[in-house]
Parts: C-alpha cells; sequence; structure tokens
C-alpha cells in the first residue's frame, strides 16, 4: 500500500492532480485503517504537512529535535518510545508521525505556536504539562493519537488557530480534556472571534471528566461521530460560541452537553442532530448554529454501531500498519 500511495502521488503530481483526490480512492480500498482527511483542516487551502519532503527516523530527543529545527517539508517518523524534558516545538510543513505501531513521547508535550500546515499522526503523548497546545496557527490535523495523564490539557487550541481537524484519537486517564479558547476576557474575544474553525469526529474521550471540548467565541465548531463513556460532561458550548453536536453517542454521561457552566459569564449556542444517549443525562441545547457554515462535506456513520467502531479504531493504528 505504501508503495502504491507514493506511485501514484507522483504520477497525479505530474500531471496536476490534487493529491488529496488520491487519498479518497486508496482509503476505499483494502482494509488499512488511515482516513483520508476531512473537516476543517481540508478548507483555505487543506493541510498536507510535509508531504513531498524529506523523511527521517529518529529514536531520541536529540535526533527529534534536530529533525523538527530543518525548514521546509518534512515527514518524521517517531520509532519506539523517546523522553522529553520540555515541550517540543514544531515548525510550519511539517509532519510528526509514529512509525509501525506507534511512537511515543513522555514527559514533554507538542507546542504549535505561530506555524501552519502540521500533520500529527500515529503517537501516543503523556505524562507532560500539555499533550498537544495550539495558538496562532492554522491547519492542523490531529489523527489516530493516544493523549493520557497529563498536568494540564490534553489538547488545548486558543489564540486565534484556525482550520484545524482533530480525529480518531484516544483520549483516556485525564480530567480538564480539551479547550477550545482559553478565557472569557474581551481582549480574548477579539482575537478568537472569526476563528477557532475546528472539526472534532471519530475520537474516544474513555472516563475523561470533562471539556470535550470546552468552547468559548468559536462559531461553526462541529463535533460528530464521538463516543463519550464515563464523562462528567461532554461539549460545552459558552460566550457565544456556536457548536453543532451531530451523531455522537454519550454512554454514562451526567450532562451530554452544556451551554452554561463554571464561572464563563455568558452562555453559547449549541445545536443537536441525531445523537444516542445511554444512561446518560439529557441534552441541553440553545439557540441555533446552521450547519451551512462549515465550508465542507462530510457523512456521518450511523449512530447504533458507532460505541464498536470508535473503541475499536480511535488511537495508534494497529501494529503492522505500514508507515507512511
Amino acid at each position: 500500500m505504501h508503495f502504491f500511495v507514493r506511485f501514484w502521488r507522483t504520477r497525479l503530481r505530474q500531471y496536476g492532480i490534487p493529491v488529496l483526490l488520491l487519498c479518497h480512492c486508496v482509503f476505499a480500498i483494502g482494509d488499512d485503517p488511515r482516513p483520508a482527511l476531512i473537516g476543517r483542516a481540508t478548507v483555505a487551502g487543506g493541510t498536507t504537512g510535509g508531504d513531498g519532503g524529506t523523511v527521517t527516523d529518529v529514536t531520541d530527543a536529540a535526533q527529534l529535535q534536530r529533525a523538527v529545527a530543518v525548514a521546509g517539508p518534512k515527514v518524521i517518523l517517531v520509532r519506539g518510545t523517546i523522553g522529553l524534558t520540555k515541550p517540543l516545538r514544531l515548525t510550519s510543513d511539517t509532519t510528526l508521525r509514529g512509525g509501525s505501531g506507534g511512537g511515543r513521547l513522555e514527559g514533554g508535550g507538542l507546542f504549535i505556536r505561530k506555524v501552519r500546515n502540521i500533520v500529527i499522526q500515529n503517537l501516543s503523548i503523556s505524562d507532560a504539562a500539555d499533550a498537544v497546545s495550539i495558538e496562532e496557527s492554522d491547519h492542523v490535523w490531529v489523527d489516530h493519537c493516544v493523549l493520557s495523564r497529563c498536568s494540564d490539557g490534553l489538547l488545548d487550541i486558543k489564540r486565534g488557530s484556525d482550520f484545524i481537524t482533530v480525529s480518531r484519537n484516544l483520549f483516556r486517564d485525564h480530567h480538564k480534556t480539551c479547550l477550545l479558547g482559553h478565557s472569557d476576557k474581551p481582549e480574548i474575544r477579539e482575537i478568537d472571534r472569526g476563528h477557532l474553525r475546528v472539526t472534532y469526529h471519530h475520537n474516544f474521550f474513555d472516563g475523561t471528566k470533562t471539556r470535550h471540548p470546552r468552547v468559548r467565541f468559536a462559531d461553526g465548531v462541529h463535533v460528530f461521530n464521538n463516543y463519550f463513556r464515563n464523562n462528567e460532561y461532554g461539549v460545552a458550548s459558552l460566550m457565544d460560541a456556536g457548536v453543532i453536536v451531530e451523531a455522537n453517542v454519550f454512554e454514562k454521561v451526567e450532562m451530554p452537553t452544556v451551554t452554561s457552566y463554571g464561572d464563563s459569564p455568558d452562555p453559547g449556542r449549541l445545536t443537536s442532530r441525531n445523537n444516542l444517549l445511554i444512561n446518560s443525562g439529557p441534552i441541553q441545547t440553545r439557540g441555533n448554529v446552521d450547519v451551512s457554515v462549515l465550508q465542507y462535506s462530510y457523512t456521518t456513520d450511523p449512530v447504533g454501531s458507532l460505541r464498536e467502531s470508535v473503541s475499536r479504531n480511535a488511537g495508534l493504528l494497529p501494529d503492522g500498519s505500514p508507515a507512511p
């Protein structure tokens, strides 16, 4: 499969055919679980990471630091477990991906600030301050990762970041999971309003307590086909945010959605469509968020089969899956 993709990617580029078209074709064939990118990270130019650049294997922190500092498009494959003592700052046009069976980063997470065009895939990140922190950045795809046991957030997106897809990740062993917009302050409103356009799909929030995500100021946030299990609350829309919560499963979730929470002074808007509740509290909605703001096409999976499919496919790719 890997050779097939590289061969046809080269041929398609020679004739000016978008590579994304290849992704849709290839991943419809066979049982490779790695899907094509969908959601917000596809719009306004799309997200390719380091596609077409140098490919480097790394096995320790020193190699990893050198690899991420290289300018231009690059694919970095993490082999085995790498211990970090501080956050790893990424540069633009980077794909950071675990090799076959997944790569692991422990002790330090990823810091994505004032960059663009980033792909993070097939990594386990734990025991850091933040597993992934994204600020003042655009076009980021976080896919097929396991994020757990950090002292602050698992995946926080803030300060006007934009066009981001968070897909097929496993979140576990944590309390405050995902922030989208980090403050209620008026000066932050001015930075975040019109940005923070993010899609969350096919993620498994397994036993994490809150913030899946907690949203402030953003409009047209799309949360679909996720599996929430044993959570205090699922999705929070606050400070006039607009969130579409669609075709998810909430199992043993005390408050699947909320439109006011904590000390945030203003409520948000939240539209619910075709969600499945299992031993959970009621869905709370407020106002209306029009799906036409999404700017991309998508198809939802049936909620009846979602628990099995998401719990099986979220997180690291199966051992032996080809590393691109």
